[in-house]
């Protein structure tokens, strides 16, 4: 496959214009999101919306827009790493949609259609199936990559020249190159930026994609089959040969970015020994919950079932958000989460009667049975499936073959989907 011819772009920002200053900030209101340094909301900046607007699109038409340091925040990865945030301004963040809404349209068709991160039309699932089907295609030998902190060491200039090589528009450039040097503020320090983009802006995930674009094409061109989402990414070999040709491949490009492999997360194994990628853990028979994903449900719930609060409407609300979130994420078309989502509804629901009851009892399942817990309105992962309890699709053998929940072959080569003789765990 040849890499796309990139056409240089002139005039992008005769296209700022009040109905895309409204669009963006629309985008920014749906997305929701605190104050940044100027401790200015939403709703604050919304008031004066008409004005706010016209003044931003002023100065960025005439290249007097300065934007302010990203406020530093840090959300828990678990195992207690922190991952850090930089939360932009209001006015920032419609700044922000405007460029990507201008930017977004052209780099599109440029991009590889195995990157899947932050693009439309496209999601994880669908970066999963994808890798699933090169697998299926005979490629059962994986590189599973990590880059180094990639938001926090991407050289700016990787990001500027995949910009130049397609935009022309000289205002435009130098707008994203103030964000890329705006700064971070943490405990009232501004700290210069001269390396990364902040997680957390708008614009961050299409700058990450334009870097890593010169990567997607480079193993493209070499006959590696790489599926990417955002920095996470594997390459898919025949032969284990080639997927270690493929790690030093990867190694020399991203040195030439400015980026380098985790050591200690970078591996190459086989769809037999399995490896995680977007939260999954993929192996030749399975695709399930990976014990970092099981462990971060758990104690989510863990936090909203403490024995001392009350199980009311409101906290089961709460509780149902966590369970519908981790059960559409997990419980897809293609997935063989059955049982552990069996299990993890049984460790719910003891949780459950504990913070009723107060106390963790052994004759809890007797008093307080589950059609009384989805009487008061819980639900739990099991009716999120998109399967059949006792049925797994036929996409873990080549050639179609269905395996049922046990491992156990049924049926013959083809779609659909295969019953088991073996009774479900109740």
């Amino acid at each position: 496959m040849v890499e796309p011819l990139a056409i240089k772009h002139h005039s992008l920002t005769g296209r700022i214009n009040p109905k895309l200053m409204h669009e963006a900030f629309r985008a920014v209101k749906r997305n929701k999101g605190k104050a940044g340094v100027d401790q200015v909301s939403i709703e604050m900046y919304s008031k004066h919306l008409d004005q706010n607007l016209e003044a931003l699109m002023r100065d960025l038409k005439q290249g007097t827009y300065q934007p302010r340091p990203v406020r530093r925040a840090y959300i828990d990865k678990g195992g207690g790493k922190l991952r850090p945030l930089g939360i932009p301004t209001v006015r920032d963040r419609v700044a922000q949609e405007v460029l990507r809404r201008l930017l977004s349209p052209l780099f599109e068709p440029l991009f590889h259609p195995d990157s899947y991160g932050f693009r439309p039309g496209r999601s994880c699932h669908l970066a999963l199936e994808r890798a699933l089907e090169i697998w299926r295609q005979g490629h059962r030998h994986v590189l599973d990559a990590d880059i180094s902190g990639f938001f926090d060491k991407i050289p700016h200039q990787t990001i500027m020249r995949g910009l130049t090589n397609v935009v022309a528009d000289g205002n435009i450039l130098r707008l994203v190159e103030r964000f890329l040097s705006a700064g971070v503020m943490e405990d009232g320090v501004v700290q210069s930026t001269t390396l990364g983009t902040p997680q957390g802006g708008v614009l961050s995930p299409l700058l990450a994609n334009i870097a890593l674009n010169f990567l997607d094409w480079h193993l493209d061109e070499q006959g590696f089959r790489c599926v990417r989402y955002a920095d996470d990414f594997v390459v898919l070999c025949q032969t284990e040969r080639q997927a270690k040709e493929a790690h030093a491949a990867v190694e020399r490009f991203l040195e030439s970015l400015g980026l380098s492999l985790s050591a200690e997360k970078t591996r190459v194994t086989t769809f037999r020994q399995g490896f995680a990628f977007l939260g999954f853990e993929l192996t030749s028979y399975s695709a399930k919950m990976r014990m970092k994903s099981v462990e971060k449900f758990k104690n989510r719930i863990q936090e909203l079932t403490v024995r001392n609060h009350n199980l009311d409407a409101r906290q089961i609300g709460k509780i149902n958000a966590v369970v519908r979130g981790v059960a559409r994420y997990f419980g897809t078309h293609f997935s063989t989460c059955v049982h552990q989502f069996r299990d993890l509804d049984e460790w719910l629901r003891m949780r459950l009667r504990a913070m009723r009851l107060k106390r963790k009892s052994r004759a809890a399942n007797c008093r307080i049975k589950i059609k009384h817990l989805r009487r008061v309105g819980c639900v739990f992962l099991s009716d999120y499936l998109q399967t059949r309890p006792n049925v797994r699709s036929r996409l873990f053998l080549p050639g179609g073959n269905s395996v049922c929940g046990h491992g156990n072959p049924r049926g013959k080569p083809g779609p659909g989907l295969a019953r088991c003789g073996k009774s479900a765990r109740r």
